[in-house]
């Protein structure tokens, strides 16, 4: 009777300790400007940021993370970001498969729009990986720097599937079955969009030049004051788009809810497996869960809105930015970096 007396105290202390873990990390700057933006719009402001504002914002990011990552890539040993490549396409890919076995076939559902919901749920927030940088960083948690340049390596397969399976539904419902898609033209698409080809021109100059002066004279400074403005921007947009939302089936509400934590457990679990495999950082571990989590928000709807015109943005951007994205970064995030703490101990820094 003690022992379990013990044990369920233990329990107790354990889930307290976590609770403790995941309130702290709401403090966090870029979790607090999300919230504030959310008000914003919920009190009817009349705020209104520039979309000038918000794309230089995320170019800024996107070069900023690019760059650290060409810099790290540069001087890393390859083969240790070999398999987490590897595992980051598996997981791109794996959250597009899910989604078109499970969304697509719920009550009232259209198939075109279950596919372009999960190919922007398989793909990367670059905003909400940002965000997960800053506070891994406020917190001292070290990870690899080259872990956010495997951004690509998730969010174009994905992309890629959720076109192509969306073109062989589309095949076999029209009797079209000798029809394929033109995988290279979706690929090729894909790094053309803005958001890929400021992070990829980002990674070219980390690894060709030597941009160190420029990047810690002007990219790495403005990191945080950019991201504070992205993230009051999305909190704004999110609370807006709530409407677009209850224009389509509420399968989409539990959908957006339940699969950014759902994406980024089974992305921390394969995280860890490869810590055991490779000795890949508890931070890289919660890096990998939060782009798993994440849906994308800049290259994800103009490509999926081009190679799907049939489905509906309502259904796939409504889920992503009203819901899911809040979801990724107001609760995943902290939930990831309370699992790492507990999993390898408060210091993981």
């Amino acid at each position: 009777m003690a022992e379990q007396s013990g044990g369920g105290n233990g329990t107790m202390e354990l889930l307290g300790d976590f609770l403790t873990r995941l309130v702290t990390q709401f403090q966090s700057p870029a979790l607090a400007f999300l919230i504030g933006g959310m008000l914003l719009a919920a009190f009817r402001s009349k705020l209104d940021i520039p979309d000038a504002i918000y794309k230089f914002a995320v170019f800024m990011l996107l070069m900023r993370i690019g760059i650290e990552g060409g810099l790290e890539i540069r001087d890393a040993d390859l083969a240790d970001m070999l398999l987490p490549a590897i595992a980051t396409i598996f997981i791109g890919c794996a959250i597009v498969l899910i989604g078109r076995f499970t969304l697509a076939f719920l009550p009232g559902v259209r198939t075109e729009d279950a596919i372009a919901t999960a190919g922007l749920f398989g793909a990367v927030s670059a905003s909400t990986l940002a965000a997960a940088m800053v506070l891994l960083e406020e917190d001292d948690i070290f990870y690899e720097a080259w872990v956010p340049a495997l951004y690509p390596f998730m969010d174009i397969p994905a992309l890629v599937l959720a076109i192509v399976l969306a073109n062989l539904y589309f095949a076999k419902r029209d009797g079209k079955t000798n029809e394929r898609p033109r995988i290279g033209a979706i690929i090729a698409d894909s790094l053309r969009g803005s958001a890929l080809s400021a992070l990829l021109l980002g990674l070219a100059l980390g690894l060709l030049t030597r941009p160190e002066q420029v990047f810690e004279g002007f990219y790495d400074p403005l990191f945080r004051g950019l991201l504070s403005i992205l993230m009051l921007i999305m909190g704004i947009e999110a609370y807006q788009r709530l409407n677009e939302i209850r224009k389509v089936a509420h399968w989409y509400a539990v959908y957006a809810v339940v699969s950014p934590l759902a994406h980024g457990l089974i992305a921390f679990g394969l995280g860890y497996l490869l810590h055991l495999a490779t000795g890949f950082s508890p931070g890289g571990i919660v890096l990998l869960a939060v782009m798993a989590g994440s849906s994308s928000d800049i290259s994800g709807p103009p490509t999926l809105r081009a190679a799907i015109p049939s489905a509906n943005p309502s259904a796939y951007i409504g889920a992503s930015t009203s819901i899911g994205t809040p979801v990724a970064i107001a609760i995943g995030i902290p939930l990831y970096v309370a699992l790492a703490q507990i999993v390898f101990g408060t210091g993981i820094g």
